[in-house]
């Protein structure tokens, strides 16, 4: 190789190095998201994981009065208020998250957990069988790196665990079943998104 051939090649690198580096940066830090609400959503996720559901619920809300048909927001809020307690609401939001799009295998796992904790097994037992039909991985819960985040050593109960348990209960008559056990039941959180 010559050296005028070596020195073009040398230059030629250098401006795409310096060209890629140039739009990393601008695509990292000075251009504007296309999602106005990404930003509320990424800070309403982190409000969720952090279990502060107050915030996370009016962070969720200002999504959707920005963007009445963000259907992250809508999941996300309907499984906030199942966190905190307000099972009426959660039903009717994950009812309408279900209707907008019925293949998503996460929102009908997390109104499973819903109709388990309002006491509707036998609603939560299809609402789990129907999650798992959409997406069977839904069975294996958190990956290692999500439970490590959550500061989990042991892997919390999944759906596939607490369907297994209900169709057992479900088929005993009705004086010996025991449907709700606690402190397990306290364990299993939503799925995300």
């Amino acid at each position: 190789m010559n050296e005028r051939t070596y020195r073009l090649l040398k230059m030629t690198a250098i401006v795409l190095v310096t060209a890629w580096v140039v739009w990393s940066f601008y695509d990292g830090f000075l251009r504007g998201t296309d999602d106005p609400a990404k930003n509320l959503l990424n800070a309403a996720e982190r409000y969720f994981e952090d279990q502060a559901y107050d915030r996370a619920l009016e962070h969720y809300d200002r999504i959707l009065e920005l963007s009445p048909n963000h259907l992250f927001a809508l999941r996300g809020r309907a499984r906030t208020l199942l966190m905190l307690g307000r099972y009426r609401q959660a039903q009717k939001i994950f009812d309408e998250a279900i209707a907008r799009e019925p293949e998503f295998a996460n929102t009908w796992a997390n109104r499973g957990i819903l109709h388990d904790r309002m006491g509707q097994h036998e609603k939560a037992l299809s609402d789990y069988e129907q999650a798992l039909r959409l997406d069977p991985s839904i069975a294996d819960g958190p990956h290692w790196i999500t439970r490590f985040l959550r500061l989990q050593a042991t892997p919390p109960p999944t759906i596939a665990d607490r369907a297994h348990y209900l169709r057992t209960q479900l088929a005993l008559p009705v004086e010996e079943r025991l449907l709700e056990k606690s402190e397990e039941d306290d364990k299993q959180r939503p799925y995300k998104r």
